[in-house]
């Protein structure tokens, strides 16, 4: 009878015991549901933003997701959500940060801040772009999100620098046609060295490289023998760049093999 009797109270100490365990967590359940109602978005947002400026990476994204998931239809959330961005973006994860602008891009269409989610996609892409001996992948993707930058909103504190950073690219770009075009001038393939450089004239005008790709030109046509088009060159390349070093070079080059003046006078007469 006694054996029974301690069986009987230590189950119902045990049972206790479990139940006490269990209302312990449902406690902690009720409180840490409390206190994330407590919580307000701007709170979080302020929370999560001073985190960011304190390098605190892991944890400020923590405090973004967290405040997407208690208030998502809020303007702090749809602001999380382009931090999130910028966090892979910082952290040079260039993939998942054009992943997540243009999952903003979806969903928010008409956001205010459109104009800079598309100009952080250029950025991103910009910044993948190392030198011009590489692949230029990274070269099309940068122009055509600064370009849709332009395009969609010209009047956006980002479209000046779009501008400028499709001059950039585009020097990048050209940079890798005057390296092929002076490897084929020096390689005596001259046609293939003239459709650079002309590449480089047409398409990057813009550029620090047009004047160097006239001069190259005026040496191709002249080591084929086609002095008048090399003359003509020589003549554009003086006329919009006449303090250039390059026309200086392309000018002695005619000039050095010219016995009676008339083809300095050539050049002359093309003004």
């Amino acid at each position: 009878m006694y054996i029974l009797k301690m069986f009987n109270n230590l189950f119902i100490y045990g049972f206790l015991f479990i139940f006490l365990i269990s209302c312990s967590n449902t406690q902690t359940r009720v409180d840490a549901n409390k206190k994330e109602i407590n919580l307000s978005p701007d709170k979080i947002y302020i929370t999560a933003m001073n985190n960011f400026n304190n390098e605190k990476f892991v944890e400020s994204k923590e405090q973004f997701e967290l405040l997407q998931k208690l208030f998502p239809l809020s303007n702090e959330a749809i602001q999380a959500e382009i931090m999130i961005g910028f966090l892979f973006y910082v952290q040079m994860d260039y993939n998942e940060a054009i992943s997540q602008f243009n999952k903003i891009i979806r969903k928010y269409p008409s956001h205010k801040d459109i104009d800079y989610i598309y100009y952080m996609i250029g950025m991103c892409n910009y910044e993948q772009i190392e030198n011009h001996e590489l692949d230029g992948a990274y070269n099309e993707l940068a122009l055509e999100s600064f370009n849709q930058v332009i395009l969609r909103f010209p009047k956006s504190e980002y479209a000046k620098d779009s501008r400028q950073k499709i001059i950039l690219v585009k020097t990048n770009k050209a940079a890798k046609h005057m390296a092929i075009g002076r490897y084929y001038l020096k390689e005596k393939k001259y046609t293939a060295a003239l459709n650079r450089f002309k590449v480089v004239i047409e398409d990057y005008s813009v550029t620090k490289f047009t004047p160097e790709a006239l001069h190259r030109m005026v040496e191709a046509y002249y080591e084929m023998g086609m002095i008048d088009e090399s003359i003509e060159t020589a003549s554009v390349l003086g006329y919009n760049y006449p303090d250039s070093l390059w026309y200086r070079h392309s000018y002695n080059l005619i000039k050095k093999e010219n016995k009676n003046g008339s083809i300095v006078k050539k050049i002359t007469d093309f003004f």
